[in-house]
């Protein structure tokens, strides 16, 4: 009896054993594909309310459904993203030709703020700060930046069958993470050993968190951008476009964001003498850019995700940093499953609080979705 016991366990512990090594070695197959995966996740996520209303439509179509949603996310956000992106790298890519060509002297612009502005000169000896320093490496990172642009430009080119064949895996990994989604969570409540009212919890969280971070963010860096490249071309600034997607993607860190464009073309149009413009500037800045970040991302990020502000900054910059682009949406959800997985732990463990108690009191008492958590 006892070696039946050992060879049971002994099975067991092998197939556990071999179970972790074939997930491990499939992670890595899909590692290459890790961003079309996650987008398509996220696009299951944030289109779910769409195909929801569909499906009480149609409850026997879930294909026609799924093709609806994935042409509506098609028509909203891809297609106005690959314009506004092959515009972005278009306009870059002629300010660094002219950079080079000696046309725009980046050395001279900064000199003239300083001309502009002596007691600077007077505050940086005061504190040791090498202003002609700092002038050479605002002028390299200038350069370094145009020189990757105009090298991810020339990439994109040659790999542009890549880049649509990463586009097309996502769109259609995305048809069936809608069409299934239900299916799939189930099997993953099933499988994975958390216990089902944890792994409810758990999958709620990430579907909430997910379609916070995403729209959120993704919302509150159109309409900054928007707004700061309106401005730019309202005042005559060249690279209006450029400026406003370069507004548009630092908008994605928290706090200061945009106002690392406005800010330094204000101080220069101060610097040439250009005062009502640059006021004007500074005023539309601090008072619309700057309060569509104070007031719509805790509006639209902190509340739904349930973060404080400092954490979704400290996380959205952690994501960036780890992750790329992608870390602004991976930054702030790592950092609610991190505070989920602890609430659970505290509560359960310290206060006896079962998850379905915790499932009660984040109103999701009922389960979720399985196209939430695709």
């Amino acid at each position: 009896m006892q070696d039946t016991d050992i060879s049971v366990k002994l099975e067991r512990g092998t197939f556990l054993f071999t179970l972790v090594a074939v997930s491990v070695a499939f992670a890595l197959l899909l590692k290459p594909f890790f961003a079309p995966i996650f987008w398509a996740c996220a696009i299951g996520v944030i289109f779910y309310p769409f195909q929801k209303r569909l499906l009480g439509k149609w409850p026997h179509r879930r294909n026609l459904v799924s093709l609806c949603t994935l042409i509506l996310c098609v028509v909203l956000v891809v297609i106005p993203v690959l314009v506004v992106a092959s515009s972005f790298v278009t306009e870059g890519v002629s300010l660094f030709q002219k950079v080079q060509s000696g046309e725009l002297n980046l050395a001279d612009y900064v000199d003239r703020i300083k001309q502009a502005f002596p007691w600077l000169q007077s505050l940086a000896e005061r504190f040791d700060i090498d202003l002609e320093r700092i002038k050479s490496q605002t002028v390299e990172a200038f350069t370094g930046a145009g020189q990757f642009l105009a090298k991810r430009a020339l990439a994109v080119g040659q790999n542009t069958f890549q880049f649509f064949l990463n586009l097309g895996l996502m769109l259609y990994l995305a048809f069936f993470l809608i069409r299934d989604g239900d299916a799939m969570v189930n099997m993953l409540i099933r499988a994975l050993p958390l216990g089902d009212e944890r792994e409810k919890l758990l999958f709620a969280k990430f579907a909430e968190v997910t379609r916070a971070t995403i729209k959120g963010n993704l919302l509150v860096a159109a309409t900054q951008g928007a707004l700061g490249g309106l401005i730019f071309w309202w005042l005559g600034i060249p690279g209006a476009l450029l400026w406003g997607v370069v507004m548009a993607v630092l908008s994605l860190i928290p706090a200061v964001g945009a106002g690392l464009i406005w800010l330094p073309v204000s101080l220069y149009l101060y610097a040439v003498g250009d005062v009502l413009n640059a006021t004007i500037l500074v005023l539309f800045g601090v008072f619309v850019i700057g309060l569509v970040d104070n007031i719509l991302r805790p509006i639209l990020v902190g509340r739904d995700t349930k973060l404080p502000d400092y954490v979704v900054l400290f996380s959205t910059l952690g994501g960036l940093a780890m992750f790329g682009i992608t870390g602004f949406a991976l930054g702030p959800l790592l950092a609610a499953l991190f505070v989920a997985f602890w609430g659970i732990f505290i509560r359960e463990f310290n206060e006896g609080e079962s998850p379905a108690a915790l499932l009660e009191q984040q109103g999701s008492s009922e389960e979720p979705s399985g196209s939430e958590a695709s």
